[in-house]
């Protein structure tokens, strides 16, 4: 594996499930050495059942694979006086503290901002949270679901109106959203550090994710409207942005921004020269009075042609457009391979693939190392911080590791 940018730079990570994790992953997959603290019985997302992929999966983990990637695993019990003091050496050894819990139990442990940045000025204490660290709900748990989809209007906002109920969510877009935006803020912090010498608090939120995700939406709503979802393209104002069917039942993205640039073009694409100056559809304008018949011109149109024909003709356009997939379409999409967009990991005789992290640099991805087991390296990192078999032996007596 080349160096990485955070070679060199520890990571001390007491989180569980999967939103501040990934940020730790991100942060391992370009160097850094992150040490994750599981109590005794284990992050209990090593447990969960997710879509075939987790502990129903038949074989690895893959849910906690993606999230805990090239970390290494420390089982310690915290409540426990000699499991407090091993956090105490690593954190005198920490770049970064990486954080999940709430505000009351890190108060409780001795672990919250104001006296880890009074004893570490130099450290970076970054903590994802459900709804930000101020506020009546600072303490309330909060997961992907509930904080970024429900609370953060997602579920409302894409909910189509025919429908009596929400929408349901997929597994965790707002935990590896906001993960994303934490390991960004944690690496800010660290080159402030380099720049300044002191260390930052750097907070993010998953409801702050999902307001950042509906920019647009909560723009409108600044400006005193009431942001719905869309109904098919009938409320779009122009006709050539929008979903069509084709003859099997599959759909085709049109995202014509600038109309007048493609309308001619297109209709000779597809042999109908005659559209190109019918006085209803020759402008943007025209399109848009006209728009309940431009639509229908256009469903029509798509509905003679197959889904790989479609695809096939737009490919002879230089315009904005693509096929509207499935998943695992996208496990053989060319563009998807090219780049490496999804990567292996490789260990002895397990190989198993994962999405690899959309930055790049030098136009490669991360090299992809392994998840640990539960409390896999809790002897070696011990060891490196200077105890002795004897003082892991009796740290095993006294309940604090396993």
């Amino acid at each position: 594996m080349d160096e990485g940018a955070f070679s060199g730079l520890r990571v001390v990570e007491l989180a569980q499930w999967v939103f501040v994790p990934v940020a730790g992953a991100l942060l391992a997959d370009w160097g850094a050495d992150v040490v994750r603290i599981e109590r005794l019985e284990g992050d209990p997302y090593r447990g969960l059942a997710t879509q075939g992929i987790g502990t129903d999966a038949g074989g690895v983990n893959l849910s906690m694979a993606l999230a805990n990637r090239g970390k290494r695993s420390v089982a310690l019990d915290l409540r426990q006086e000699e499991g407090r003091a091993v956090l105490d050496e690593l954190l005198k050894t920490a770049d970064v503290f990486l954080t999940n819990f709430r505000p009351g139990a890190l108060r409780r442990l001795g672990l919250d901002a104001e006296t880890l940045t009074e004893r570490f000025p130099k450290l970076v204490y970054a903590r994802g949270n459900g709804y930000g660290p101020r506020g009546p709900d600072a303490d309330l748990p909060g997961y992907d679901s509930s904080a970024f989809w429900a609370r953060g209007g997602m579920a409302h906002v894409l909910t189509p109106p025919d429908r009596d109920g929400p929408i349901g969510q997929r597994g965790a877009m707002g935990d590896r959203n906001g993960a994303m935006a934490l390991a960004f803020g944690i690496a800010t912090a660290l080159l402030r550090r380099e720049r300044g010498g002191k260390g930052s608090v750097v907070d993010v939120s998953l409801l702050a994710t999902a307001m950042w995700t509906l920019s647009s939406d909560v723009l409108s709503a600044l400006q005193g409207h009431r942001p719905r979802a869309a109904s098919g393209n009938e409320a779009s104002p122009n006709p050539l942005v929008g979903v069509y069917a084709t003859k099997d039942g599959r759909h085709i993205q049109l995202v014509f921004l600038q109309g007048d640039r493609y309308w001619a073009d297109f209709c000779k694409l597809v042999g109908r020269e005659e559209l190109v100056d019918d006085p209803r559809f020759v402008d943007l304008a025209a399109r848009r009075e006209n728009r309940d018949a431009c639509i229908a011109e256009l469903k029509a149109e798509f509905a003679r042609r197959t889904f790989e024909e479609w695809k096939d003709l737009l490919a002879r356009i230089d315009a904005p457009w693509a096929p509207v997939q499935a998943v695992e379409e996208l496990l053989q999409d060319p563009q998807v391979l090219a780049n490496d967009y999804i990567g292996q990991v490789v260990e002895d005789d397990v190989t198993y693939s994962l999405p690899t992290v959309p930055v790049q640099f030098d136009e490669r991805p991360p090299d992809l190392r392994r998840a640990p087991e539960h409390g896999e390296h809790t002897e070696a990192v011990l060891l490196e911080l200077g105890r002795t078999w004897e003082d892991i032996a009796a740290l095993k007596d006294a309940g604090a590791i396993p």
